[in-house]
């Protein structure tokens, strides 16, 4: 019945249209007489089922005015929805505007009249079924590709698809359609097709008035396509399109462009000219991005310093973190799992999208950077530490490589590009210039001469680049080996090279440039006009290897002194060591580690990638043996693991993220030549070497790579573990074997693709430690020793034997018998030793290693006792080191357990029993108050030692034992795992037992002195966390150059950093810049907790202190409705706004280096969400003017994106990208929910205002992938709360961010906001 009755409502409908057609009635009467009908039919209006009864009853029986009038009075009287009526009209008019030239005008005529007038239609009743039968219409969901369902998303598909109906309509009548890539138009529209009349029913008149009426509809067409870009609502709508439908997005563009370039049309001066269409077009993107534009407008960067000031200007202070992070990388304490190359293409691609700079002023700063940080070794401190080798590495591998993989992201994307998969508007704006952006700004860096001035050891180098490029542009074929062939002297005096001629060097090995930079102008300062009259016809070196010259001392030699210069003459080596002769596998090894390693600059990451490999030799196809096929490799091994050992080796191999990977080949080499009884030798370059040497020398540098030495405080202090304390060998394999699961997969990270690559070539399988049960066990050892006192030794047994052989041995030259029993703690022997006899045991170096801590323990014991001396105990522990040097980790491991117990009594220090540091304690201690006075640090309990010096006694064994060693090559090695430890131990002892500890290693490394006294004021912080605050703060005042009395007063980078360490000055070392101090320092503080806090407050300090600029409270107090322009205090809106920044940059970079990712966790889930709640912590005074207030919440909005930016990245490629969206929900949440009144907040609210007002538009404009990643009803409250702070347009860029689902949200947002 209902269908029957359906039928016959509308059927009255067409029988009333058609008697009013016939009688020529009222188009209002028909109206009042349908709207009648309708009403006692029960049919509500705007009605969607009238809409289309009308629409099928005109086209096109019955298209003439009348019924036209008719609909056109249906619109008025709001009996049917005006946009339904517009889709169905449009798939009937557009496809037949040619026959029926009239029924089109009509239709853009009420186009025009109704598409503009959308915010009445919206609140409709039945909007929501108006957009569903509006979707039926025009199949939206197979245009667009989705299946939106949500009104406001479909109102924005309409408005699009219309604009794409006339546009290409007027393509298709000028025949241009076919001349787009789908070759027929983008919108699938079922159309209805009429019965088109004769051409011979009208006359010749009539066909000329069509003709003409086609002509005008051509030109009002373009003119609504105008108007649609023109207005405001539905400009804005366009722009949603633009910013999430790229596919849809640019199929329009390629149109549109098509028809300005093309259309006859467009050229009739009277409608819109083509340059003002694509105008239009253009600003389409830019119409929702009004409030971030204009705000970054006042805080944009202009061009970067004059190389005039080359230091910095206030602008690029700015990128401030990337020169902390690079110095950051000079701590030899610890190496990182994570590759450089990974962590600052991570950090510049936050900073340039933080600080709205483009590619080439982003390239600029970080050459700019990589260059100060290599003038900061201008004059170095000796010691143990990363040297010049390290920082050359990181500006001409590491840069790099960095900078390749930013050009390569761009040139070769990998897998759906960014600006598909988000709606990254910056990114979209990108003309794909990053190379040519490199090339301009390597131009330009020829100007900064004063940070291209080499280091004297580099100047060689230097000259070799300027020499090679001189020759090219001379005609010489660089290639041939004919700078190898001429002596230094023999080149021309004017070839002096610096820098820049080693950047374009290293970019030119990795393809970043050609040779055609060579002819730069001033590149070379002059042409070679003479040679050389005698060329030798071969030299020894790289190109006679090349040419298959046979490996002589004299060319091993000269190719262990001078790097490769390109990736085939490493491979030709690499393939030596692989399947060479084994004198051939040795030369090999010894020149892969040589000045390739060190110095190869150009060709860098493929020698470690090399020597990585060579640490995990292939299995050979014919091997057969129950010894494991390495042992054939020994000598080859040693030879490597001795050339990586140095300290900027091992940096290098660090840089360059291949530590995980070292990790498990040392593992291996470890368990196989640990379970090995040296009954084998090998010799070496005429050194006899044995098992226990590989082992020693692969275990040691094992142990570099995780902080095993360290107590166990810093295994678990709060909640969140201190950054280091993760490279443990379970984390080191994790890290490994996630790029092998990783490498059959699409890695977003190139980096990361590369080592994934090396890693499947040296074991494509998963390692575990269960895959080293011999390295299991002295772990799980060395742990329980740390976590209680040792214990277990069963009598009789033969590890109790062990350690009776062991305590003879080392205690043979004690000329009494002195009887005592290992297990209770003391020495012992089995009677006197005798000197012809030296008792070495023949075992395994695991079986000797779990002896060892007993051996350790039963002689210190004994020391205590008095049973033996000290010289005698460190005398007998360095002879149980030099029998194994690998055991002299396991003593690091018992003393520093030992001494955090507290149980052994102090060893007085008087030079009799143990050494006395009476010759220069007073000395260190003067010149460690020095450089904490100079850095602003006031520490009232750094009081002389007037009573007779003391340590713990296992701290004064473990001194002695080092002091024991020499300062040669073959005891670096192990110096370099115990010299570390043996400051960990120091520092956490009571104070001064560093400054002793310093004092007597100055005495026997008075070259060292500086290093010392720098590592001794370091343990100040460690036990007095006020000192830290008081770093943290003279890191503020230095860097924002708030006060005059610090060493360094300038601000910014220089101020913060200075000029590094500057040795032998008025009597020992000068003062050091804060930030050099706090990076020396915030590995060691454990309690990091507190840092957040402390950071927030005394960036609210130095905000203060920047507004005021001086000025007393009385003057800012007149200033206040001052507005942006003339100046607060004495410093104006722009200069403070950059200083706000970077005091928010400083703070970012503290916090994110000081305890990484967790940290930064928690300043977003506990400490901000605290500071604004809390009324205390937060009002900082008690009155504050507005704009301190405002400046505060645009300071923490700065700082709370760049913590996030910095741990987890501003776009996804990084694997810390997947833990962002839940924590930064989390956060979302909390921002939302007090917007929504749902919490209250302590603190003030033009502090807070102000603070997600600004933190919002960073997030649109600078990290848009994290409000995709955001869910839509939190992005939904927080663009309500802004509305209701009057922030409409920001709150219009939140949703329009946001992604496909908050598209609805912000058309309706668009049209609400319609005045």
């Amino acid at each position: 019945m209902a269908i029957t009755m359906e039928k016959s409502v509308w059927d009255t409908v067409i029988d009333l249209t058609k008697t009013a057609q016939e009688k020529g009635s009222d188009p209002f009467f028909w109206a009042i007489q349908i709207s009648s009908n309708l009403s006692s039919a029960n049919v509500s209006l705007p009605s969607i089922e009238l809409a289309h009864t009308l629409v099928s009853h005109i086209c096109w029986e019955n298209n003439i005015p009348s019924t036209w009038k008719f609909l056109e009075r249906a619109l008025m009287l709001n009996m049917v929805p005006p946009l339904l009526v517009l889709a169905l009209l449009s798939t009937r008019v557009i496809p037949c505007r040619h026959s029926q030239p009239a029924g089109y005008r009509l239709y853009m005529e009420l186009l025009k009249r109704y598409v503009f007038k959308l915010k009445s239609q919206i609140s409709a009743p039945n909007f929501g079924k108006v957009m569903t039968s509006i979707e039926h219409v025009l199949c939206l969901s197979q245009i667009f590709g989705s299946q939106a369902s949500e009104p406001g998303v479909l109102l924005v598909e309409l408005v699009f698809t219309i604009v794409c109906q006339l546009l290409d309509a007027l393509l298709e009548d000028e025949g241009l359609l076919e001349l787009t890539t789908e070759k027929k138009s983008v919108l699938a529209i079922h159309t209805q097709e009429m019965d088109i009349d004769s051409y011979h029913n009208y006359d010749e008149k009539k066909l000329e008035l069509r003709d003409k009426l086609r002509s005008m509809n051509t030109e009002i067409a373009v003119e609504i396509i105008g108007q649609f870009f023109q207005n405001g609502v539905t400009s804005r709508m366009i722009c949603l399109v633009y910013h999430n439908m790229p596919k849809q997005w640019a199929a329009f563009t390629e149109r549109l462009d098509l028809l300005a370039t093309n259309s006859s049309t467009l050229r009739n001066p009277k409608i819109l000219n083509p340059k003002d269409l694509l105008k239009l077009t253009s600003d389409a993107g830019k119409v929702s991005l009004w409030d971030y534009k204009k705000f970054s407008a006042k805080l944009a960067f202009g061009s970067l310093a004059n190389p005039a000031h080359c230091q910095e200007t206030s602008h690029s202070s700015l990128w401030l973190p990337l020169d902390v992070v690079l110095e950051d990388v000079m701590d030899g304490s610890q190496v990182t799992a994570t590759s450089a190359v990974e962590i600052i293409t991570g950090l510049v691609k936050s900073l340039q999208a933080i600080n709205n700079n483009n590619w080439h002023d982003t390239f600029l700063t970080l050459w700019i950077a990589a260059l100060r940080f290599v003038q900061r070794e201008r004059d170095p401190m000796e010691g143990p530490v990363p040297r010049l080798d390290t920082r050359m590495c990181v500006l001409l591998s590491i840069i790099t490589l960095a900078v390749a993989d930013l050009i390569d992201e761009e040139e070769n994307p990998l897998g759906e590009s960014e600006s598909v998969s988000t709606n990254n508007w910056i990114k979209r704006y990108d003309p794909h210039t990053r190379r040519k952006d490199l090339i301009s700004c390597l131009q330009i860096l020829g100007d900064y001469q004063s940070l291209l001035t080499p280091p004297q050891s580099i100047v060689s180098a230097a000259n070799v680049a300027a020499a090679k490029a001189m020759m090219f542009v001379s005609g010489v074929d660089v290639t041939s080996g004919y700078l190898e062939c001429i002596n230094v002297n023999d080149r021309p005096t004017n070839c002096s090279g610096n820098m820049r001629h080693l950047i374009v060097e290293a970019c030119i090995s990795r393809n970043l440039l050609d040779t055609s930079a060579y002819f730069w102008p001033g590149y070379v300062s002059d042409q070679i006009n003479q040679f050389p009259s005698r060329i030798p016809s071969q030299v020894p070196g790289w190109s006679s290897f090349m040419q298959g010259a046979p490996l002589r001392p004299v060319m091993i030699n000269s190719m262990v002194s001078a790097p490769a210069s390109s990736l085939a003459e490493l491979e030709k080596v690499f393939e030596l060591a692989v399947s060479g002769s084994e004198d051939e596998k040795i030369y090999a090894a010894t020149i892969l580690c040589g000045a390739s390693l060190i110095r190869g600059w150009n060709v860098q990451e493929h020698s470690v990638y090399f020597i990585t490999r060579l640490l995990s030799p292939p299995i050979p196809a014919d091997y057969v043996g129950d010894d494991s096929y390495l042992i054939a490799h020994a000598p080859m091994l040693f030879v490597i693991l001795v050339g990586i050992a140095p300290v900027d080796s091992v940096q290098i191999f660090s840089l360059h993220g291949l530590v995980p990977q070292l990790a498990a080949s040392l593992m291996t080499i470890c368990e196989v030549f640990g379970s090995c009884v040296p009954n084998v030798s090998w010799t070496v370059n005429g050194e006899e070497i044995s098992a226990h040497a590989v082992f020693s020398n692969a275990f040691a540098l094992l142990l570099k790579l995780w902080r095993f030495n360290h107590p166990p405080l810093e295994y678990g202090v709060g909640d969140v573990p201190p950054v280091g304390s993760q490279l443990t060998p379970e984390y080191l394999l994790l890290v490994r074997n996630s790029l092998v699961s990783s490498s059959g997969n699409v890695l977003k990270d190139r980096n990361r693709i590369r080592l994934s690559a090396v890693v499947t070539a040296s074991c494509p399988k998963p390692i575990f430690v269960d895959s080293f049960p011999k390295l299991k066990v002295w772990y799980r050892q060395h742990q329980a020793c740390i976590a209680a006192p040792l214990s277990g030794l069963i009598p009789e047994s033969s590890v109790h034997q062990l350690v009776e052989v062991l305590l003879t041995m080392i205690f043979r030259k004690i000329n009494k018998g002195v009887q005592s029993s290992a297990t209770s703690g003391s020495s012992s022997s089995s009677g006197p030793a005798s000197e012809d006899s030296p008792l070495r045991p023949q075992l395994s170096a695991w079986d000797i290693l779990e002896a060892v801590p007993y051996v350790v323990d039963a002689a210190l014991s004994a020391c205590a006792h008095g049973q033996v001396t000290p010289r005698e105990l460190a005398t007998g522990l360095k002879d149980l080191a030099d029998f194994l040097p690998a055991s002299l980790a396991t003593i690091v491991s018992y003393f520093s357990a030992e001494v955090t117990r507290g149980i052994w009594k102090p060893a007085l220090m008087n030079g009799t029993d143990w050494p006395s540091p009476a010759a220069n304690l007073s000395n260190v201690e003067q010149h460690i108050k020095k450089i904490l006075a100079a850095t602003g640090i006031n520490v009232p309990s750094l009081a002389a030692v007037n009573s007779p010096a003391t340590l713990p006694l296992p701290l004064a064994a473990f001194l002695s034992l080092t002091i024991t060693y020499k300062l040669d090559k073959v005891s670096q090695r192990f110096l370099n795992l115990a010299g570390p430890a043996l400051e960990s131990l120091a520092a956490d002892c009571p104070w001064p037992c560093m400054p002793i500890v310093a004092s007597l290693w100055t005495q026997k490394a008075k070259r060292w002195s500086d290093f010392l006294v720098f590592s001794a004021s370091r343990t100040v912080f460690l036990h007095d966390n006020n000192a830290v605050v008081q770093l943290l703060r003279s890191c503020f005042t230095a860097t924002l150059g708030l006060n005059t009395n610090l060493t360094t007063s300038r601000g910014g980078v220089a101020g913060l950093l200075g000029h590094g360490f500057d040795s032998h000055i008025n009597g020992g070392i000068s003062p050091v810049a804060p930030g050099i101090l706090y990076l020396r320092v915030y590995r060691s503080v454990r309690e990091i907790m507190f840092l957040a806090e402390e950071i927030i407050f005394l960036l609210m300090q130095s905000v203060r202190e920047i507004v005021s600029g001086g000025v007393s409270k009385q003057t800012r107090g007149k200033l206040r409705k001052t507005k942006i322009g003339p100046v607060y205090g004495q410093i104006s809106f722009d200069t403070a706004m950059t200083k706000v920044k970077l005091a928010a940059s400083l703070a970012a970079t503290l916090l994110w280096l000081s305890g990484g990712q967790c940290l930064i966790q928690c300043l977003l889930n506990e400490t901000l969400p605290s500071w604004f709640i809390s009324v205390e912590r937060s009002a900082l005074e008690k009155e504050s003017e507005e704009i301190v207030s405002a400046f505060r919440g645009y300071a923490l909005a700065y700082f709370a994106v760049s913590c996030g930016a910095f741990a987890w990245g501003v776009d996804s490629s990084s694997p810390a990208s997947k833990r962002r969206p839940k924590i930064l929900g989390q956060y979302f949440e909390f921002i939302a929910s007090a917007l929504d009144g749902k919490i209250s907040l302590g603190c003030d609210s033009v502090v807070w205002q102000a603070y997600v007002s600004r933190f919002i538009s960073l997030l649109v404009g600078c990290t848009p992938n994290w409000v995709v990643e955001m869910d839509v009803d939190v992005l939904m409250r927080l663009s309500k709360g802004l509305v209701q702070w009057s922030e409409g347009d920001l709150a219009l860029v939140l949703l329009t961010t946001g992604g496909m689902n908050t598209i609805g949200a912000a058309a309706e947002l668009i049209i609400e906001s319609e005045r």
